[in-house]
């Protein structure tokens, strides 16, 4: 009975005991700090890496004061062992103790400055992120995702984790859950954890993403008799076909599996060198006649130990014979490769697709820029059948035009505003002007009206450079106008090219608008069609020329503006853009503003793929378009959308 009442004695106070040891509070920060002073005084990256993970886990507010403090040659250590943090205040130091209160000044002699090395920085900065991650600061917390992404370790899988429950901002929970599963693919020791990660991102086609699955599938070349255990082959390895035979028995070499191989020039220079009376290793001088002899020989010596160890072509081919050779994953578990390589085939589609998005959304960008500088070419060349020249330096006129308006309004949407009719105004008296005192002077002599608007072309540009000088003038776009919209890291399409393209379809709109539901448009239509009926009919042809003289040259004008708020604004500017107008105007079809849509359409998106094959050299796609364009005109002559009725004949 007493052994009894003993035992169950025993086990109450081991019962209590444990009891009372699963209740002993968390050590403070000071208690750790105090007990682990040696350690913190000359850290190094091996021992104190227990410490700082100590510290973080007191849950005291002030540790992380305290580590940033450290980690900034903050922290000083007094001689009686209290820990303070330091500021610098000439002869002394301004104390501040561990828990945040002011403790006065002391003399720099009674405080060592602790000053950690880059490794122990560093492991104090993965430390602090847990804290960062959950300062109530949004943009503390976003600054510690970003720092997280750029050089992400694993000891900040768990910070990670801990983080994301108590998250209530919605787009920072979502970087966080992203930046998690980015994590918990590179670093989980689960591999089920890994995969579901992988799969977790669906359709996800992240930079970041990508390349954290490519480390999964990195391979190395390795030469083996027998497979290593637990090794991931990626791909067994055929000689002459997957890898060549020298390259194959260099793997041996480096892996110590083959001796280096005897080149001839090796193999002479140590059979010369080992002639004693008349032989070489036994075998007569006049006997090396043949391969095999020399072979022998260099045995002989290498078994003598006379020569370094080196393999014949025949012990080459015996060594290939007796190993295997294969790319081997670096990452041991093949369901984790496996569904990276999934993953990785995925976006490979995917970013198929929306490369293909992205260069038809560039397409369709610069077809607009190319349909806004030639649309009002088309009018002038298809009413007049005039070869305007100058028509690029009623572009430059307009850009001009817009960088005058911002000099004297300072607010760019105002400004845009203002230089828009300003610039339509402009040109189009310019236009008429040309034309009333050069163009009609020259009518249906296209060769003298090319070498005129030629010559006007050249003055215009001389006396751009006159007044604005030679140096590119700024025309700045509205700030709602800036960036780009992003619809992920391949497509993306700047607001102002988007803006060119919605302001395309406005012209668009209204040149349809004035064509068919105006008397103007109804008379340029009878001029095109039939000039000589057309005033028989009482049409004043004169009035109709000039008028869509200058409402061309108003548009260019307008182009010009929206072209020069994403190009270079010089003298110049036209002349990058003529060639290109007159080629849309060709190809689409004379006098056909839907040939004009469908000419600009074809040379953006022509001028786009070319480049995209091509991206280095941007002269030889012109080449290439301009090629391209001849063959295309002989195929059809009158463009995509030509002319029908009496017109066509003209």
């Amino acid at each position: 009975m007493r052994k009894i009442f003993s035992l169950l004695a025993l086990g109450l106070m081991l019962c209590f005991g444990t009891l009372a040891h699963a209740q002993t509070p968390a050590q403070s920060l000071a208690e750790v700090m105090a007990q682990n002073a040696d350690f913190i005084a000359k850290p190094s990256r091996q021992t104190i890496g227990p410490v700082i993970a100590a510290i973080t886990a007191t849950g005291d507010p002030a540790a992380a004061a305290v580590l940033s403090a450290w980690a900034e040659k903050g922290l000083g250590l007094r001689k009686d062992g209290a820990f303070f943090i330091i500021t610098d205040q000439g002869d002394s130091w301004g104390l501040t103790d561990i828990s945040g209160s002011p403790a006065g000044t002391a003399p720099k002699a009674d405080i060592t400055q602790l000053k950690p090395n880059s490794g122990v920085r560093g492991l104090i900065a993965g430390a602090l992120v847990q804290f960062q991650l959950s300062d109530p600061n949004p943009a503390r917390r976003i600054e510690a995702l970003t720092a997280i992404a750029r050089a992400p370790e694993e000891g900040h899988l768990s910070a990670l984790r801990a983080a994301i429950s108590g998250e209530e901002d919605s787009d920072i929970l979502a970087q966080k859950q992203r930046l998690e599963r980015l994590l918990t693919l590179q670093f989980d020791a689960d591999p089920a954890a890994r995969i579901a990660a992988i799969d977790g991102f669906g359709s996800d086609i992240g930079l970041d993403l990508r390349a954290a699955l490519n480390p999964l599938l990195a391979t190395s070349r390795q030469a083996f008799t027998t497979p290593p255990e637990g090794a991931n082959i990626a791909k067994t390895l055929e000689i002459g076909r997957d890898v060549s035979r020298l390259e194959a028995y260099d793997l041996l070499v480096a892996a110590s599996l083959a001796p280096a191989r005897l080149t001839v020039e090796d193999a002479r220079k140590s059979l010369e060198s080992n002639i004693e009376n008349g032989t070489v290793g036994g075998i007569a001088v006049t006997d090396l006649g043949t391969q095999t002899a020399r072979d022998a020989a260099y045995s002989a010596l290498e078994a003598a130990g006379k020569v370094p160890p080196a393999a014949t072509e025949a012990e080459v081919d015996a060594a290939l014979a007796a190993h295997s050779f294969a790319d081997i994953y670096a990452e041991p578990n093949a369901q984790i490769t496996s569904a990276a390589k999934s993953a990785l085939g995925r976006i490979e589609t995917q970013l198929a697709a929306m490369q293909t998005l992205d260069l038809t959304l560039d397409g369709l960008s610069l077809a607009s820029i190319y349909f806004l500088a030639a649309i009002g070419l088309a009018i002038t060349f298809g009413v007049m059948r005039v070869i305007n020249m100058a028509h690029g330096e009623f572009i430059t006129m307009g850009a001009y035009t817009g960088y005058v308006v911002q000099l004297f309004v300072p607010n760019y949407t105002v400004s845009l505003i203002v230089a828009l009719p300003l610039a339509f105004a402009i040109t189009f008296g310019a236009g008429v002007l040309l034309e009333r005192t050069v163009i009609r002077h020259l009518a249906k002599r296209p060769l003298e009206t090319l070498l005129a608007t030629f010559g006007i072309s050249i003055a215009l540009q001389q006396l751009f450079k006159n007044i604005f000088g030679t140096q590119a003038r700024p025309l700045t776009s509205p700030a709602w106008l800036d960036g780009a919209f992003v619809l992920n890291d391949v497509v993306s399409i700047s607001y102002i090219r988007i803006a060119i393209f919605v302001m395309a379809l406005i012209f668009l709109g209204l040149f349809l608008l004035m064509m068919k539901r105006t008397s103007l448009g109804l008379h340029v239509r009878a001029v095109t069609q039939n000039p000589a009926m057309a005033a028989s009919m009482g049409i004043n042809t004169a009035r109709i020329n000039m008028l869509t003289f200058g409402l061309g040259s108003g548009i260019a004008g307008v182009a010009g503006v929206a072209i020069g708020l994403f190009a270079k604004v010089t003298s110049e500017l036209g002349s990058d853009y003529i060639v290109q107008s007159f080629m849309t105007v060709v190809v689409g079809g004379v006098g056909n503003i839907w040939g004009t849509l469908a000419g600009a359409g074809l040379i953006g998106f022509l001028q786009k793929g070319i480049e995209w094959f091509n991206p280095s050299n941007t002269l030889a796609a012109q080449t290439y378009m301009i090629l391209f364009i001849i063959l295309f005109i002989q195929i059809r002559p009158r463009g995509i959308i030509a002319l029908k009725g009496r017109a066509a004949g003209d």
